[in-house]
């Protein structure tokens, strides 16, 4: 799979990861940042044993990959941003066969020592640091103000029966820390429905696949008559464009991406709580409530101002003057 854009002082990257979006999106984000002339996406799956065993263990780039993964042949990218655990072996393993030309950056902990990788991204709250780390607010992303202004532009004749101010609402669900109860999920729909009835609030809705059938029935119960508009999953994704067009922004807490995304725009960010959490989901909410970029949401609307997060944009910069450092010492060494 290839994604091909223009200019850039890289010409060929490779985005890899096991596919899930969580993952593919920072790495392509990243990518788009840095301005790589040709990005092509590898999705990838490790089979037995290399699947159960540690990111330590060597792993050859054809002979561990699981029937159905892209194929990785030369000739290598000049840059590989990996994210997963599946994609860690596979990631050094790339930067042997091309002596290290390759210029590998790894999002989120890889497992094995840093300096493996050229850099490794990882946020703030992990409370890492080191000379091949580049910390990050939150997550990197594709959110950009011309795909904001883009989406926004498509969609906004079909929304412009919604009263201002409008809320984008970015319901996400359960997962491994967090829990999205019914009696959570009524609550929040409770106050989104005062919102639009009392104060002529404009909501435009977008659950995810783990929001779950119940708590999405409860939310289109609860705002049923109202100005609201509740993505139904048909067609594309509205999730860029209710972000542009949005005045404010709510959003579960169980997801660091959507929130990063929404803190990227610049409009006040409420974050609903959920049942559970983890010291670092804590430590990445309570960095930004402190940073005045975000407030747990109560049910009311406010107007504040912070800078944005620009983490994508800053990491891009960094890799750029990296990779510009690298070439150099390369050349003059040749």
């Amino acid at each position: 799979m290839s994604i091909t854009g223009s200019g850039g002082a890289v010409d060929t990257c490779w985005v890899m990861s096991d596919g899930k979006a969580g993952m593919e999106n920072q790495c392509l984000g990243l990518a788009e940042a840095v301005g790589a002339a040709t990005v092509v996406v590898k999705r990838i799956a490790l089979k037995s044993p290399w699947r159960q065993t540690t990111p330590y263990l060597p792993v050859g780039t054809s002979l561990s990959l699981a029937p159905g993964s892209d194929r990785l042949d030369p000739p290598w990218p000049d840059l590989l941003i990996t994210s997963g655990r599946q994609a860690v072996g596979l990631a050094l393993a790339i930067r042997r066969k091309s002596r290290g030309r390759t210029f590998c950056i790894h999002i989120q902990t890889p497992g094995v020592p840093f300096s493996r990788f050229d850099l490794v991204v990882l946020p703030r709250h992990d409370g890492k640091a080191g000379r091949s780390i580049v910390q990050t607010r939150g997550a990197l992303h594709r959110v950009t103000p011309e795909r904001l202004r883009d989406a926004a532009a498509r969609f906004a004749p079909g929304l412009a029966h919604l009263p201002r101010p409008r809320v984008a609402v970015l319901i996400g669900g359960s997962n491994g820390v967090y829990h999205l109860t019914p009696t959570v999920m009524g609550d929040v729909a409770d106050k989104l429905a005062r919102l639009a009835r009392e104060q002529g609030v404009g909501l435009m809705v977008t659950p995810s696949r783990r929001t779950g059938a119940d708590n999405e029935a409860i939310l289109r119960a609860r705002l049923a008559g109202l100005p609201a508009e509740v993505w139904d999953g048909q067609g594309e994704n509205p999730y860029f464009a209710y972000l542009g067009l949005a005045d404010a922004v709510v959003a579960t807490c169980d997801s660091v991406s959507m929130i990063s995304e929404a803190a990227s725009t610049g409009k006040p960010v409420y974050v609903i709580e959920l049942e559970g959490g983890s010291p670092k989901f804590r430590r990445f909410h309570e960095m930004l409530y402190a940073d005045g970029v975000a407030r747990p949401f109560t049910g009311a609307l406010e107007q504040w101002h912070y800078t944005p997060l620009e983490d994508t944009e800053v990491v891009a910069a960094e890799v750029r003057r990296r990779m510009a450092a690298r070439n150099g010492s390369i050349q003059g060494g040749a």
